[in-house]
């Protein structure tokens, strides 16, 4: 492949200039910047824990169509109110248990994942699985703290996320006059047995059985990050699996790595430049949301760096408390995202190579044949 170095500096070029100029893109990018700070005031007003994930939720929720911002609003709340209201139930007695917390974990995260591939409600299943991961894993690593309470800060996160999220984009949409009733909402079909996607399914749930396991002899923090990393790289469309989701997954990997590295380094840069000052790391946080939805917006593989590189910005910049801003709560969430795909991407090689030796083993002629 040749690299044209040229046609690199004219992209850079025009996407520079595109960040400057009025139109939807930027209509759009300021959009998310409202949604994000105005989730993070309803996530402080309403007594929530992380805040990051409100204002996470309502960057990734915000579509150009405010009837599709609306739904996933509502399979994001009852998705996470699913989760949250299993996690209730199970996490006490599974966090008491080496193996049932890696068997929880396991199951129900593949079930979400299951459901996010092939349901029609399928962001609604993901949220499922990513809050019982997040419930479990909060559990694992203190102990000593209520499930009800983590359960209930989940959930508060993500309604102070949605809620946020669909004013901006219902008040853009008055704003701007758009009218999209003309355009139906595409439905997708209802769950179905894919032996593909359960394939694809059993890797994640092997990745996400051995979070516990780490958490338990290498206590690394802010494990909910990595089981989060876990489901969300391994949301591919169900075409690019059946042949083995090897590469399609490590794609998404490295642009996942690509994303969350930079936004990380701008974030704390941003960070250690503030000095703890509340409206230096809003314009920062703003700043980022801008740059990362810029990116995002580009289209093609660049959309999931840019998807990334806003997550990495926000899990740095936006504090559960800005009266004490700590860079390690950060660092630790990044850290984490990290070692999710450290632990996927061996479980992801080394199902690949058993599976063409299995086939291997398969296609060879009997012993003693004459072929």
């Amino acid at each position: 492949m040749n690299f044209d170095f040229g046609t690199v500096r004219s992209s850079f070029a025009s996407e520079v200039r595109a960040l400057v100029t009025p139109g939807p893109r930027m209509v759009d990018e300021f959009a998310c910047v409202a949604s994000v700070l105005l989730a993070i005031v309803f996530a402080h007003l309403i007594g929530a824990q992380m805040v990051a994930w409100a204002a996470f939720s309502a960057f990734v929720l915000m579509k150009g169509d405010w009837r599709e911002t609306m739904l996933r609003g509502v399979l994001r709340i009852v998705g996470t109110t699913a989760g949250a209201g299993l996690g209730l139930a199970i996490v006490p007695v599974a966090s008491q248990s080496l193996p049932l917390a890696m068997l929880a974990a396991a199951i129900f995260g593949s079930i979400g994942l299951y459901g996010m591939l092939t349901a029609r409600r399928a962001y609604a299943w993901l949220l499922f699985g990513l809050t019982f991961e997040m419930v479990l894993l909060d559990k694992l690593e203190h102990p000593w703290l209520d499930t009800f309470e983590f359960a209930r800060t989940r959930l508060l996160e993500v309604v102070a996320g949605t809620v946020a999220c669909v004013v901006v984009s219902v008040t853009v949409a008055l704003l701007s006059r758009r009218n999209n009733a003309a355009n139906p909402l595409q439905t997708a079909p209802r769950m179905h047995w894919h032996p593909g996607a359960a394939r694809h399914v059993a890797q994640a749930a092997v990745a996400l059985a051995l979070l516990p396991l780490l958490h338990r002899f290498a206590g690394i923090p802010e494990l909910a990050q990595a089981g989060v990393t876990i489901l969300a790289v391994m949301i591919v469309p169900l075409a690019g699996i059946s042949g083995g989701g090897l590469v399609p997954v490590s794609r998404r990997l490295v642009h996942r790595v690509l994303g969350c590295l930079s936004g990380g380094a701008v974030a704390i840069l941003i960070l250690i430049a503030a000095h703890g000052s509340t409206a230096a790391l809003v314009a920062g946080t703003c700043l980022g949301i801008v740059i990362g939805r810029h990116i995002e917006n580009a289209g093609g593989r660049a959309s999931y760096i840019g998807l990334q590189f806003t997550l990495a910005v926000l899990i740095v910049l936006v504090p559960d408390s800005y009266a004490d801003v700590e860079i390690g709560p950060g660092l630790q969430r990044l850290v984490s995202i990290l070692v999710g795909m450290a632990v996927l991407q061996p479980v992801l090689y080394a199902w690949h190579a058993l599976s063409r030796r299995e086939a291997g083993a398969k296609e060879a002629p009997p012993s003693g044949s004459t072929e």
